[in-house]
């Protein structure tokens, strides 16, 4: 995934993709009408590994109010996302502003886009629904709904299809878009494919969704009409909804809703980021196209939201991606709440970034990317003037280096918030992390968090309660008591931290608040005591938060209960060492045990010295090689040193509330290291009768 210098002679040119040989997952688009009808995407190596891992919540329908769908529209698709594994990318491109998103729909221009696995599994951990793309445009594509299209049951057959792909990868519907023009009597069979199509998503899949694109006209013709009229009405009134182009005027989202009747919700006025003929010119000024439609009473589809990262806009992408949000969530405000369940987890990590840690300790130390690897995202709020604050708050995936003794920015996974500043004696500042809806019940809940800090700089937890009957409540939790605060103040027991976790302190308290509502989470920085001059510096590092019912370690299934294997073993050479690239799988004993959301993966070379010690095993390194959010991982030409003998892959089963198994207990598949000897006769093998017999000869 690298470049390659000028001065270096260019490789050949790859082979043709073949996607029915193993190597490292990606995701891809279905192309051709052809492959969607042959099926050969579930033949591919890489379809298991395109499920998400993470179901969408049960019973989370759309919300009686005007939504915001936001169309990915980024660099065509399929760029650093499409490494499922993940990438190697620091500065790829993401989303985490999910708590204003209600569906997010996947787009490219190819026939058939599947979501990558990535964006489904944060999406519906945020409780959005997620859509693929079918597409068609220009002659192909009229050569596409002529064939699609030539009857009932044609149009019924691909249709099914298209559910099939749904329901296996494990996403929630389909936006469609016929952009071509088409014959008048071609349309009584797509309105055919769009009914048929949208309830059959509803059978399989409850709560999914159906969305028509305004492109081609119940007449036939392509013709966007920039609203909902008698045109398009017929096919918003057999689908979930219309995505209307961006071309609109004033007074079309009242018009359109109009027409709309009692399903005004369901239509979603159209906004281009690029602000390409777009009402009020998208990019910095989008929410005034934003402000017109929640005005109106009608849903927004926003188109492109890369574009912040596209056009590289200034300063830095973190900081113009939340700028530009911000105008989201000024216009249309917060519509997903969390936490909303338990148990809740949060390490802040925003799937991309320069290490990554577990339980305090860096096991990675070089750039990544996998969205997948998003757990909760803080509502942080932009402030546009950054000198009237006098602590600056950054979710970070970099390590901060303010002194020896704090080197590693990250408790759990790539990321943390790190509050960083100046402080006025007996000063305090807040910042909001979390606007959720918890119902407490008879039992108390465990808030535990981890907080790595300098001097004297403390960070505590403002927590706000609502209960009809008995109003409003706040608690504070602090590692030290103090008077600084009218909250009710509780100080947290010390829990006992990693030993590779220097630094790091973790600070668990149980709460009862039987018939309130959890509402808010604050982050409050503050001095533990006064200082002698007026302002100080200020440093700390929030790690982590959970909220669970137990205050117990979680108890992972011993190694001994686990069904691990390893295929497509093939071993090589390359510059002179030897490789390996085989696909480890692993699964439960028992099938109806807990399901886990992710798997880290390390590697044990070990040598015979290590092995045949006669004290004993020596210490041997585990080397972190990467993470599974499904129960398979593909190792890639993974070189091995000359004097390897054995190799261990260790699987560290990790989860929801951000627990990780010991590595001692994990499941592991352990395999011989082929000698040199072995390889080569491997490799004879694989030759051809007439080239074995060649070689004999000579």
């Amino acid at each position: 995934m690298s470049g390659q210098s000028n001065d270096q002679k260019s490789d050949p040119t790859p082979p043709p993709f073949d996607p029915s040989k193993p190597s490292v997952p990606i995701s891809y688009p279905i192309k051709t009408l052809e492959d969607l009808e042959n099926g050969s995407y579930y033949k591919s190596f890489h379809y298991p590994f395109n499920k998400t891992s993470v179901p969408l919540r049960p019973n989370t329908g759309l919300a009686q109010r005007p939504r915001v769908l936001v169309c990915h529209d980024m660099q065509g698709g399929y760029v650093d996302d499409k490494w499922i594994q993940g990438g190697e990318n620091s500065g790829a491109y993401a989303i985490w502003h999910w708590y204003l998103i209600d569906v997010f729909v996947y787009f490219s221009h190819y026939l058939v886009t599947l979501p990558p696995p990535c964006w489904t599994n944060t999406a519906h951990t945020h409780g959005v629904k997620v859509l693929g793309t079918f597409i068609v445009e220009g002659e192909e594509g009229t050569a596409t709904c002529n064939k699609i299209l030539s009857t009932k049951e044609s149009a019924q057959k691909y249709a099914e299809l298209l559910v099939e792909l749904a329901v296996a990868l494990g996403f929630d519907g389909w936006l469609l878009n016929m952009e071509v023009d088409l014959d008048i009597s071609q349309i009584p069979n797509l309105k055919e494919f769009v009914s048929y199509l949208t309830q059959t998503m509803h059978s399989s899949a409850p709560g999914s969704l159906v969305i028509w694109y305004d492109s081609v006209t119940i007449d036939g013709t392509l013709s966007w009409q920039n609203q909902l009229n008698e045109k398009n009405k017929p096919f918003f009134d057999i689908s979930d909804g219309i995505f209307v182009n961006y071309s609109w005027e004033e007074d079309y989202p009242k018009l359109s809703a109009t027409v709309a009747g009692d399903r005004k919700l369901d239509v979603y006025m159209g906004i281009d980021v690029f602000g390409r003929g777009t009402y009020g010119g998208g990019q910095w000024t989008t929410n005034v196209a934003l402000d017109v439609i929640k005005k109106d009473d009608v849903s927004a589809a926003i188109f492109a939201p890369g574009w912040v990262y596209e056009t590289k806009q200034p300063p830095d992408f973190q900081t113009a991606q939340n700028r530009w949000w911000s105008l989201v969530e000024k216009s249309w405000g917060i519509v997903q709440n969390y936490p909303k369940t338990l148990p809740f987890y949060s390490n802040f990590d925003q799937g991309r970034g320069n290490h990554i840690s577990v339980d305090g300790a860096q096991v990675l130390r070089t750039q990544w990317n996998n969205i997948s690897s998003q757990t909760f995202q803080p509502f942080l709020e932009y402030v546009d003037d950054s000198t009237s604050k006098t602590i600056e708050v950054r979710v970070e995936s970099m390590n901060w280096l303010m002194n020896d003794s704090f080197k590693e920015a990250s408790f759990n996974g790539g990321g943390n918030i790190t509050f960083k500043g100046t402080l006025k004696a007996g000063a305090s500042f807040s910042t909001r992390l979390f606007s959720g809806q918890l119902l407490m019940g008879p039992l108390p809940i465990y808030f535990t968090y981890s907080v790595n800090s300098e001097g004297n700089s403390q960070l505590g937890l403002s927590l706000e309660f609502s209960s009809e009957t008995e109003g409003k409540k706040k608690l504070f939790l602090t590692s030290q008591g103090t008077n600084q605060f009218s909250s009710e103040v509780l100080v947290p027991r010390q829990l006992t931290a990693p030993d590779n976790a220097p630094g790091w302190a973790m600070q668990e308290v149980s709460i009862a608040m039987n018939g309130y509502t959890l509402t808010e989470i604050h982050a409050v920085c503050y001095k533990q005591q006064p200082e002698i001059t007026n302002t100080t510096e200020y440093f700390a590092v929030l790690g982590d938060i959970k909220i669970s019912t137990s205050s117990k370690n979680t108890e992972f299934p011993p190694s001994t209960s686990w069904i691990v294997d390893g295929q497509y073993i093939e071993w090589g050479t390359s510059q002179g060492s030897k490789t390996l690239s085989l696909k480890i799988s692993w699964k439960p004993e028992d099938e109806k045990g807990p399901l886990f959301p992710k798997y880290n993966i390390y590697v044990e070379k070990l040598s015979k010295q290590s092995i045949q010690t006669l004290k004993g095993t020596l210490e041997s390194v585990r080397e972190y090689i990467g993470v599974a959010h499904i129960e398979a991982f593909y190792v890639s030409q993974l070189v091995i040193p000359s004097d390897t003998s054995s190799l261990k892959f260790i699987i560290q089963v990790c989860n929801v509330d951000g627990a990780s198994q010991n590595l001692d207990d994990a499941p592991f598949f352990q395999l011989d290291v082929q000698s040199s000897t072995n390889i080569l006769s491997l490799l004879f093998g694989c030759l051809p009768p007439l080239v074995k017999k060649i070689i004999a000869y000579l």
